[in-house]
């Protein structure tokens, strides 16, 4: 974990740095040497597939920093350091699996690390939209139940942790507004399951995180 956020801080330090010296005309790169960058600051509308409960009804954050290379005509890799906020959060109350208990409220809180690392087509507007994949580091994860009758202190929820990281698929677009500001919408989901074992009541073994994200990005330019 420490040796992560060694690295994490490592690569916002250069990030930040790509981005103070650019000096592209345009706000996607102009030749294969030229590197830039920016920050963003988002919402996040997520939920966790298999705990039994749907709607993207946890909200949360994500922000960071993000830096573009060229990789072709109208094409760049970027790579982003993010503090994203997933999880989960009941939106009505229902029975359990076997109808043992009544849940009043559910809750998931999973706070990570993210790096996402995309390929990304620009148009003539400077618009763009990519795909790519993400690596997560789970920073830390709070999960808490409150039933009718009252859930059992016997059993621990902590006996049924999550995953250390969360690997993503993501598309995104990002709508070009005006100068550096850009409008990005993304959605990404789990490629393997954050957790392989909860507690039979509240949902299957198999868990994946699923999310929409909108933000706001301004690219130095």
């Amino acid at each position: 974990m420490v040796k992560f956020r060694k690295i994490t801080l490592l690569l916002v330090v250069l990030m930040a740095a790509l981005a103070n010296n650019t000096r592209a005309q345009s706000y996607y790169v102009d030749n294969e040497r030229t590197f830039y960058g920016g920050l963003l600051v988002g919402s996040t509308f997520t939920q966790v597939d298999g705990d039994n409960f749907a709607g993207y009804t946890k909200a949360g954050v994500t922000v960071g920093g993000i830096a573009y290379a060229q990789l072709a005509n109208k094409v760049a890799g970027s790579v982003e350091i993010l503090y994203t906020q997933k999880g989960s959060k009941s939106k009505e109350q229902k029975f359990s699996n076997s109808n043992v208990y009544f849940i009043k409220d559910y809750r998931i809180d999973l706070n990570y690390a993210e790096i996402p690392v995309m390929i990304n087509y620009f148009d003539k507007r400077r618009s763009h939209f990519g795909a790519g994949v993400s690596y997560a580091q789970l920073i830390n994860y709070k999960e808490s139940v409150t039933t009718q009758p009252q859930f059992p202190s016997t059993i621990d929820l902590d006996d049924y942790p999550f995953k250390k990281y969360d690997i993503n698929f993501l598309i995104s677009g990002s709508l070009h507004l005006y100068k550096g500001l850009f409008l990005t919408y993304r959605f990404q989901y789990s490629m393997v399951p954050v957790r392989t074992n909860i507690y039979k009541e509240f949902g299957r073994a198999e868990q994946y995180n699923n999310m929409h994200i909108l933000r706001l990005m301004y690219l130095w330019g």
